[in-house]
């Protein structure tokens, strides 16, 4: 094969996924080269965009000609290109945000030349459902995408589902994704979802009119950058009273999402109910034990009492 000045341009990324989490800094490798090897070349452009997981679609992160350089969108002020060696292409992002988590083409442009490869970044997080205090089935996909935001986290792309599916999260409500569709995780088939001769996995309803149809929610929240603790008075606390602990404390109620994250992530293991940002009141359990709830870890839900004295779960930044 005859290449364009007899060389063949070739761009390596990392073959195994990135891991990050929210608010961390991360480092996509990309690196380039000849073969055979040209020795120093004219100025090359570096093109970076991340994909719809149906690669349907890109979104420019940043396209960058020597030194000069641009990034586009949420990627302002946190996408840059790092040059620690010759030949290198790698994007640094900072402040990772959960919207980040997904796949990346790092192109290299070179006069008529032009390759590319794909780099996964995958943060760690952890999925779960959500039902708002009105109850079950009773958000289209707009207001799915508010209730998850307003809990620290956002909605699960199928990728995060199926990946807290192989991890055991089997739920028989629907909730939506962030793709548009509806879907549900069953590791254990049962009549109620979808039948008992059916084989564990993603049960799917497929794409859904996203103002017009109404579900459950899945939301993915990752790592935290700080710490959910717990308060507790001895004749318990309102809501109101709850926040007012937390803020007394120099925190916050905590969200949903946070605490979730600070269970699995932190092993945060509290055999006491408390309030959380939204009216709930849950609990973290990672011993199962006597007199707290069923015998598999989890977040225990009383679900939204309106009336009652609990604790309350705080967060903290570090």
């Amino acid at each position: 094969v005859d290449y364009l000045n007899g060389a063949r341009l070739v761009v390596e990324t990392s073959k195994d996924p990135v891991y990050s989490y929210n608010g961390a800094n991360v480092t996509l490798p990309c690196h380039y080269h000849y073969e055979p090897d040209q020795g120093p070349k004219r100025k090359i452009r570096i093109k970076w965009s991340k994909l719809r997981d149906d690669y349907t679609k890109e979104q420019d992160v940043l396209v960058a000609i020597g030194k000069t350089y641009m990034a586009f969108g949420d990627f302002k002020g946190r996408a840059h290109i790092l040059r620690a060696s010759q030949h290198e292409a790698s994007l640094l992002i900072s402040d990772v945000r959960l919207k980040d988590d997904g796949k990346y083409r790092c192109e290299v442009i070179d006069g008529l030349e032009d390759e590319s490869e794909v780099v996964d970044l995958q943060l760690q997080g952890i999925v779960f459902p959500y039902q708002p205090p009105r109850g079950q089935y009773r958000l289209n996909f707009h207001e799915a995408e508010q209730v998850c935001q307003d809990q620290g986290a956002i909605l699960a792309s199928f990728n995060q589902l199926f990946q807290a599916w192989s991890e055991g999260l089997d739920w028989c409500n629907a909730g939506w994704l962030a793709d548009g569709t509806v879907q549900y995780p069953i590791r254990l088939p049962r009549k109620p979802c979808g039948g008992v001769h059916l084989a564990p996995g993603i049960r799917s309803y497929g794409p859904r009119h996203r103002h017009l149809h109404r579900f459950d929610a899945f939301c993915f929240s990752s790592a935290l950058k700080g710490e959910v603790f717990y308060l507790d008075r001895p004749a318990g606390m309102t809501l109101e009273e709850a926040k007012q602990s937390c803020q007394d404390a120099g925190a916050e109620i905590a969200r949903v999402g946070q605490l979730y994250s600070a269970w699995k992530f932190a092993g945060l293991d509290r055999c006491n109910a408390g309030w959380l940002a939204d009216g709930s009141v849950r609990y973290p359990i990672v011993t199962p034990r006597a007199n707290c709830g069923p015998a598999e870890p989890g977040v225990r839900s009383f679900g939204f009492p309106s009336k009652g004295r609990f604790g309350v779960f705080c967060y903290r930044e570090r």
